[in-house]
């Protein structure tokens, strides 16, 4: 059992790695082609999608390691440790990103805010528009936006293990 452990360790380890790194260039991707404030939708597919392929694979490597067999149960740790990794990562980035890469990001997302609202709502009166966008900073503290970004990588990391799991669940033999 504590091989296992050891490899669920080591394969979260190297994939939690990688789907990071990924979701890094892709955020550098969207920096160079100044996307990044409006987040268009196949920025998020493309985010999806790599995190979907790397979570799988990790999984997939998890199996291979063990034998061949997999439990529900193991593919939701490696999934979840994996997601863990990528998401711990991604916020150390952002931290750096945030305050030294594009120190006035938060007050773009908020400038692009107003701007949409004006645009999809345009009965809104400017009193409203600036209540939201005061509650809207104040969810853009780094702390918030940390815990957001962990709570919502390891939300879409369960679900995605979730599916892996029940496709590639393959029980050991019980033993008598």
């Amino acid at each position: 059992m504590e091989n296992q452990t050891t490899s669920i360790k080591k394969i979260a380890l190297n994939y939690g790695v990688l789907l990071a790194m990924l979701s890094i260039v892709l955020q550098v991707i969207s920096y160079v082609l100044d996307v990044h404030i409006d987040r268009p939708w196949w920025l998020s597919v493309v985010q999806l999608l790599i995190s979907i392929s790397v979570i799988v694979y990790g999984i997939k490597a998890y199996k291979i390691a063990n034998a061949g067999y997999l439990t529900l149960s193991q593919a939701l740790k490696v999934g979840l440790a994996i997601s863990l990794i990528a998401g711990i990562i991604a916020v150390v980035f952002n931290f750096i990103f945030m305050n030294y890469i594009e120190p006035d990001f938060v007050q773009k997302t908020l400038d692009f805010s107003r701007e949409k609202m004006i645009e999809d709502y345009p009965n809104m009166s400017q009193e409203q528009i600036e209540n939201s966008l005061e509650i809207s900073a104040k969810f853009m503290t780094p702390w918030i936006m940390s815990a957001f970004a962990i709570i919502a990588t390891l939300f879409f990391g369960f679900i995605i293990s979730l599916f892996a799991g029940l496709v590639m669940k393959k029980n050991p033999p019980q033993q008598i």
